[in-house]
């Protein structure tokens, strides 16, 4: 299965609020990289009030569809320079999600589907809205 850019938005919402809910940074998606040739870039920028933002950059063009996700949840991941068990943790309930979107159909698969709205919301979930953590802060455990 291709990726598309609705696939991705969706993708995108969802495991942002994973992510969120965990107590992790939550970057910015988006689509294409700048740079020709490659599948996924990273950009680490600081604002005026000294708080880290990153934008994690997929190519999704003329790739599998899980390629495209592996490289948002390792974005996820190396936004919060997670390693060793709490990533494999949070690697495992990241894809756990997305699997759930794809259960319940918001992938917006099917000329039926076109049209109707998903939220990519993962039921259960924290709906509460926190602005992007400082890199280096202490992160929460996912497992």
């Amino acid at each position: 299965m291709e990726a598309s850019s609705l696939r991705f938005a969706a993708a995108a919402r969802t495991l942002g609020e994973v992510a969120r809910a965990a107590g992790l940074v939550v970057p910015g998606f988006r689509s294409p990289p700048r740079i020709d040739g490659v599948d996924r870039t990273m950009k680490r920028q600081v604002d005026s009030a000294g708080v880290e933002t990153v934008t994690v950059s997929v190519r999704i063009k003329g790739r599998p569809w899980v390629s495209v996700l592996a490289d948002m949840v390792d974005g996820v991941l190396a936004t919060n320079s997670l390693s060793g068990p709490t990533a494999g943790a949070a690697r495992t309930v990241m894809w756990s999600a997305v699997e759930a979107d794809v259960i319940r159909g918001s992938e917006l698969e099917g000329p039926a589907r076109q049209g109707q709205r998903h939220s990519g919301r993962v039921p259960g979930a924290y709906t509460g809205r926190r602005g992007p953590q400082p890199a280096g802060a202490p992160q929460t455990k996912v497992a």
